[in-house]
C-alpha cells in the first residue's frame, strides 16, 4: 500500500514546477487564477519561466525545484505547469528518500508519467495524473468535468467512472482488482531498461497516447510484450489516444485492430475509450491507489488518493 499525500486544505501553499520543457506563460498565468479560486497560494517555481532550449532550464535547475517544493514544509502539494520533454533527465538525480520523507500532491501527467513510475516505485507515494497548468487548464478549451477532478486533492473520496461520461467498449470481459499504474505509453517505453521501468504485475494498467500513428501504437505495444510487461497484469484501462490517424493514403492497421490483436489474447478484462490523457473532458486519477475495473459493466472505481 503506497502511502497517499495529506489532502489540501483551503489556504494551503502549493508548487509550480516545470519538470520538463519551457510552459506557455501566458497560458500558465490565465491558469493561476483556478488555483487561487480554490483557495490555494501559490509558489512558483525558479525554473518556470527559464529557457533552454526545449527545457525550462537545466537539468540542475529542474532538479532545484523539485527539490525545494519538496523540501519545504509550508508547500503542500505541487501542481506541473506542462510536459513536453525532459522529465526523464532528471530522474536519476531525484533525492527519492527525501520525497518519501515528506509525501505531498504531485500533480501532471504526459512527460510527467517517468516521474509519476519514478517516485511512485521509489519514493512509494501516490500520484497524480491530470491536467497541468500551462498546456490545460489556461486553456479556453479546458472542461469544467476536469476542474472538478481538482476536487479528489481536497477530500478523500472514491472516483467512479461509468458510459455515461464517455462510450466504454469492452476488449475483455471480467473483473480486475490492483493497484493503478501507467499513463503516456511513450514514456512508458522509456522507462524501460532502466531502474525506473515500470512495474505492473499484480496492477491495473493505465495507458494513453499522443501523436502516434497505429504503426506507432504497434510497435510500443509489441516492446511491452518482448519485454513481458502484459505478463500478470490484472488489467488494461485504455485512455485517449489523441492525433492517432494514419499518414493520408498510406497501408494500415486500424487503431482498434493494433489493440484488438495485443490485448485480445491476454484474456484479462480490458476497456478502452476512458476520457484520461489528452483529452477534453480529462478524468484525473490517482496513480498507486487501489483500484476494482469491472469490465463486463464497464465501470472503473478508484479508491481516495489523499488521506
Amino acid at each position: 500500500m503506497r502511502t497517499m499525500p495529506k489532502r489540501l486544505e483551503k489556504g494551503d501553499l502549493v508548487g509550480v514546477i516545470a519538470p520538463s520543457s519551457p510552459p506557455d506563460l501566458d497560458n500558465l498565468k490565465k491558469a493561476l487564477p483556478f488555483l487561487e479560486e480554490m483557495g490555494l497560494r501559490i509558489k512558483m517555481g525558479k525554473s518556470v519561466e527559464e529557457k533552454n532550449g526545449y527545457l525550462a532550464g537545466t537539468d540542475e535547475e529542474r532538479l532545484a525545484d523539485l527539490h525545494e517544493m519538496f523540501e519545504d514544509p509550508e508547500v503542500k502539494g505541487i501542481i506541473c505547469a506542462g510536459g513536453g520533454y525532459g522529465a526523464a533527465r532528471i530522474a536519476g538525480q531525484i533525492d527519492y528518500p527525501l520525497i518519501a520523507e515528506n509525501p505531498k500532491v504531485f500533480w501532471g501527467y504526459s512527460d510527467i508519467t517517468f516521474l509519476h513510475t519514478a517516485i511512485g516505485q521509489l519514493a512509494d507515494l501516490v500520484t497524480f495524473h491530470g491536467p497541468m497548468l500551462a498546456s490545460d487548464v489556461g486553456k479556453p478549451e479546458f472542461h469544467e468535468r476536469s476542474g472538478r477532478m481538482f476536487g479528489q486533492l481536497f477530500a478523500p473520496f472514491e472516483l467512479h467512472y461509468t458510459d455515461e461520461i464517455s462510450p466504454l467498449e469492452t476488449i475483455n470481459g471480467g473483473e480486475a482488482i490492483g493497484e493503478l499504474v501507467g499513463g503516456n505509453i511513450t514514456l512508458l517505453r522509456s522507462s524501460l531498461g532502466t531502474r525506473f521501468e515500470f512495474d505492473a504485475k499484480g496492477k491495473i494498467l493505465l495507458i494513453e497516447s499522443i501523436g502516434n500513428s497505429p504503426q506507432q501504437v504497434d510497435a510500443i505495444l509489441n516492446q511491452f510484450k518482448m519485454a513481458d510487461k502484459f505478463k500478470e497484469v490484472a488489467g488494461v484501462i485504455i485512455g485517449d489516444f489523441k492525433n492517432a490517424e494514419p499518414e493520408p493514403g498510406e497501408p494500415t492497421l486500424t487503431l482498434d485492430e493494433v489493440l484488438d490483436y495485443y490485448f485480445k489474447p491476454l484474456g484479462i478484462p480490458v476497456v478502452k475509450g476512458f476520457k484520461i490523457g489528452h483529452c477534453e473532458p480529462h478524468f484525473s486519477v490517482p496513480l498507486g491507489a487501489k483500484a476494482r475495473l469491472d469490465a463486463d459493466a464497464r465501470t472503473l472505481t478508484i479508491l481516495p488518493g489523499v488521506e
